[in-house]
């Protein structure tokens, strides 16, 4: 019987070891996703075409680069209370148990049973029956297609966790984004306010010489009408600033309620990031990983279905006892084992499986497009930044000669009409001017910060400042 038992075992690994070595296909590797992901891309040039000059390191910690704590403190509130990134938390979590589910067929499966019976006749005695056992099934995974699922649920998983990442990182820059925006309208409110001040005065004067004959009624109701539209233009403001207040306070998870404080004026841009290089933004930024990690996965579910087209072997085995007498269940005498093995060849299934080999080759094809269409996206968003910033430097210079310009011109004019040398409408004109030239610098100054933003976002570099890794070194 032992020798029987041998030779089924023998045949059996026989069997296994010679599908195995028919096997032609396994999970994909790093260098088949790659390559199906390289094809897919136009020529990318060795550097930015908007930064021609030596770029630096791509900046890490860019959030801490405008010296700013409080807004570290709300980034890192918004991170533990916006309710898209719990779900999004939530979903890596699930990924990973799905990856964990995929792989494990790879193991055997064993269960255990224990059961007992009593008939009883309508007449004369009855009798008892009671069993226990165990059963084990192990499905040889021939063709790799079991390894091939659960690297495809991994590459998921990654996928998952690589969106993750840069969904905080987009959450950083909309916190701060906002945070600048606020204080923006702080500046704002100043400056209206200075131009109500200052048509306060203008008006004072204009009565005053309304009432010794030197000005007309026209001038006094000009003088009234500006001083009304910018009363307006300052309520706005203030209308304005109570909105993206409470904005703010949603993004970062609080109620909004306009109870948040923040500085008076913008930070100083910090200094440019360094750019790196094309070719290096495919490997950093997460949402291209996470393009790429989704084409292996494909990849590997198209692998699936070619191996569901190919035999199968499942080994399976039971160990277990019956007896009338439950003590005896385990008695040597009643113990039972068997061993089996089955092979499964599909043979006709109505195309099923052809049509789930060219749903997955679509699904390929459809996570390589959309991998170019993320990278592309991405080295668009870069060269963008980088000439915005370059513009936005070249505007700023411009704006700030004509800020300081116009304030020259404004300090003659209000001479210049005290002595009776110009009229009121020429005065407010000039007055407008440098509301408008103060107004447009603020909002530079704004755009400055944002573009920083954007820039780094569009790299791929951490929000927050990551130590270095230790070294082998141990220096």
């Amino acid at each position: 019987m032992k020798i029987a038992h041998l030779k089924l075992t023998a045949a059996l690994l026989a069997t296994t070891g010679l599908l195995s070595a028919c096997a032609s296909t396994g999970p994909a590797t790093d260098a088949e996703t790659s390559a199906f992901a390289a094809e897919s891309l136009p020529p990318v040039p060795p550097g930015w075409t908007s930064a021609r000059e030596k770029v630096g390191v791509v900046k890490v910690g860019w959030i801490a680069a405008f010296g700013d704590r409080e807004l570290e403190k709300l980034v890192e509130e918004a991170l533990r209370n916006n309710r898209n990134l719990r779900a999004a938390a939530a979903n890596v979590r699930r990924s990973w148990a799905l990856a964990r589910q995929a792989g494990s067929p790879r193991l055997p499966s064993v269960n255990g049973s224990a059961g007992a019976q009593r008939n009883q006749p309508l007449e004369n005695g009855g009798n008892n029956s009671f069993s226990l056992g165990l059963q084990a099934s192990y499905e040889v995974d021939i063709w790799n297609r079991i390894a091939a699922g659960e690297r495809a649920a991994v590459e998921s998983a990654r996928a998952t966790e690589a969106d993750y990442l840069f969904s905080q990182y987009s959450i950083a820059a909309a916190v701060a984004q906002s945070y600048f925006l606020v204080i923006e309208a702080d500046e704002q409110i100043a400056v209206a306010q200075g131009i109500v001040d200052a048509l306060i005065e203008i008006r004072r004067v204009v009565r005053l010489r309304y009432r010794y004959g030197f000005a007309s009624a026209y001038d006094v109701s000009l003088a009234e009408s500006d001083l009304a539209s910018a009363l307006d233009s300052l309520e706005t403001a203030k209308n304005g600033k109570l909105e993206t207040l409470r904005n703010l306070e949603a993004v970062i998870g609080r109620y909004p309620g306009a109870n948040l404080q923040t500085p008076s004026l913008l930070p100083p841009h910090p200094l440019l990031p360094g750019a790196g290089l094309p070719s290096s933004l495919l490997e950093r930024r997460p949402d291209i990983i996470a393009a790429e990690r989704t084409i292996a996965a494909a990849i590997n579910n198209r692998k699936v279905a070619e191996a569901a087209k190919l035999p199968s072997l499942q080994l399976s085995s039971t160990l277990g006892g019956a007896s009338g007498q439950l003590e005896n269940v385990l008695d040597p005498a009643n113990i039972v084992w068997t061993l089996a093995a089955n092979i499964l060849a599909p043979i006709f299934d109505g195309g099923a499986r052809d049509a789930q080999v060219d749903i997955s080759e679509a699904d390929v094809e459809a996570a390589v497009a959309a991998y170019a269409n993320t990278a592309i996206t991405a080295f668009t968003e870069v060269e963008v930044a980088l000439d915005r910033g370059v513009s936005l430097r070249k505007r700023r210079i411009a704006l700030e000669q004509q800020v300081e310009g116009i304030r020259n011109a404004l300090r003659l004019s209000n001479l210049q009409y005290k002595e009776g040398e110009i009229d009121l409408i020429d005065l407010l004109s000039v007055q407008q001017r440098v509301f408008g030239a103060e107004s447009s610098l603020i909002a530079l100054k704004r755009a400055q910060l944002n573009q920083y933003l954007e820039l780094c976002l569009a790299l791929g570099g951490d929000w927050k400042n990551v130590p270095p890794a230790d070294d082998d070194t141990g220096q």
